[in-house]
């Protein structure tokens, strides 16, 4: 099969397309023929050298895909070999097969093409993680969404406004990328080029916001518990701004601030496939008639894999870009 490789750290001018042969799913695992997989922030970490595969997982990249499931390996009841779904993988997406865990496979979204399955899983569940869960955002809170057109950012302000009524704010560095988190269901968005935590403040006053979701850190970790109101809660994706912070104690035990934040990728099969099922329950439904959505900026086809992270490193993107590994199938509708 053919898949992606890193051959060492660097920029896009690292991955070329090998050929490997196609991998045999374990007990509890199916084999996926990828039709599409999305492309995402962390991909390009990997690809840069900053985030390595945990132990065990495959080098090759790729965190989600959509397709038909080849085969099954020991103790798999569901998906059936022929199903098509899509899947949060542990790696190995960029590639013509890969094994995944069949509880981390959901079914399709009724009209929703390869394409677009693909780009749902790595950021619907990490949205639903940090977000519904570490978050425990609650019916009509405040949420702050730093990067409101991030795949995690459309999915987290979908999620926010149609599942809990909440009151979302997004930041965004483009008039075009803020009007898309207006129309994504955002009350507010603020550029983030600008002093953002004042404009908050102006707009919604000084302790405002219940929960935030934040992938910089460095510098924003205290102009956001500064606007938290008692009992906020900032998690943490990522630390794009700077891996340590300074924050004030007293401030944080007064007003009983909580920090948290989470890596999905090492979490054990079990835990994935329970935020599987209640995506599947909750998100589903919504994606299928229309009231959610997923937006695509780009599709490549697997051979300009190059060109696709080129692309997230200019931050040029608004919506997903996905790469089309079978020509054939990519595009269609199962």
């Amino acid at each position: 099969m053919r898949v992606v490789q890193i051959t060492r750290p660097g920029g896009p001018e690292v991955l070329d397309i090998v050929e490997r042969a196609v991998p045999v799913p374990g007990p509890g695992e199916v084999l996926l023929e990828v039709y599409a997989a999305s492309v995402n922030r962390p991909d390009i970490q990997q690809r840069r050298g900053l985030y390595p595969p945990p132990p065990g997982v495959t080098d090759i990249p790729g965190l989600d895909a959509a397709g038909r499931v080849a085969a099954i390996g020991e103790g798999v009841d569901s998906p059936k070999v022929g199903d098509f779904v899509c899947a949060l993988t542990n790696g190995g997406a960029y590639a013509d097969f890969v094994v995944v865990p069949a509880v981390q496979c959901m079914p399709i979204p009724a009209g929703l093409s390869f394409i677009e399955a693909a780009s749902l899983p790595e950021a619907f569940f990490t949205a639903w993680n940090n977000i519904i869960w570490l978050g425990r955002l609650a019916e009509g809170e405040t949420l702050l969404i730093q990067g409101g057109t991030s795949g995690v950012g459309m999915a987290g302000i979908q999620m926010a406004k149609l599942l809990r009524g909440a009151r979302v704010f997004a930041t965004a560095g483009s008039a075009e990328k803020r009007a898309a988190c207006f129309e994504l269901g955002a009350d507010a968005v603020f550029d983030y080029r600008q002093d953002w935590a004042d404009a908050i403040r102006q707009h919604a006053g000084e302790h405002c916001l219940d929960v935030a979701l934040d992938a910089q850190a460095g510098p924003y970790v205290q102009q956001q518990l500064d606007l938290m109101a008692p009992d906020g809660r900032l998690v943490f994706i990522a630390s794009h701004q700077g891996a340590t912070a300074e924050v004030n104690i007293r401030d944080l035990v007064r007003r009983r601030l909580t920090l948290t934040g989470s890596t999905l990728r090492p979490r054990p099969a079990a835990y994935k496939g329970r935020i599987a099922k209640a995506l599947v329950e909750a998100a589903w439904p919504l994606l299928t008639d229309g009231r959610m959505v997923t937006r695509i900026h780009a599709v490549f086809p697997l051979e300009e894999v190059r060109q696709a992270h080129a692309l997230l490193d200019a931050n040029e993107q608004l919506g997903k870009v996905v790469l089309a590994v079978s020509a054939d199938h990519a595009a269609e509708r199962p």
